[in-house]
């Protein structure tokens, strides 16, 4: 399955990153789908793309282009320098409800273990790059 012009996935791969975003980012994707003119299925797989193409660059390293938020092995939360979200649309063919969407889901996240966003951080993009599930 191509999921940029760059990168393919096999399908199981896919459907295990959807599972992972499911269940990692669970009701916050229920309530930014209910406010966003995007679908919950929509959503989950635009967070499960961002999660491959993060894993990607998280190779070619992700951390140095912005602020670690919080770190371990399940997780690593991200504010990004350099338009994250705006080159994910673009690699995934994104429409702009689906990119800020998604951006919104990680943002939820991140300030729930940062607290509120910083007037600095506003024009920064928030990733979590999820690793595996705690527990599992």
């Amino acid at each position: 399955m191509k999921i940029t012009q760059d990168h393919d996935v096999e399908f199981d791969e896919f459907s295990r990153a959807c599972d992972l975003v499911e269940e990692y980012f669970g009701d916050s994707i229920d309530d930014v789908a209910l406010h966003a003119p995007v679908s919950r299925q929509q959503l989950v797989a635009v967070l499960a793309r961002a999660q491959l193409s993060g894993r990607q660059l998280a190779i070619e390293g992700l951390t140095e282009k912005g602020d670690v938020v919080y770190q371990s092995n399940d997780e690593t939360l991200l504010w990004l320098d350099g338009g994250f979200w705006i080159d994910m649309r673009g690699l995934h063919h994104l429409n702009p409800d689906e990119g800020r969407a998604a951006r919104e889901v990680h943002r939820r996240l991140i300030e729930s273990i940062d607290g509120d966003v910083p007037y600095y951080n506003r024009e920064r993009d928030p990733f979590v790059l999820i690793e595996r599930i705690p527990g599992r």
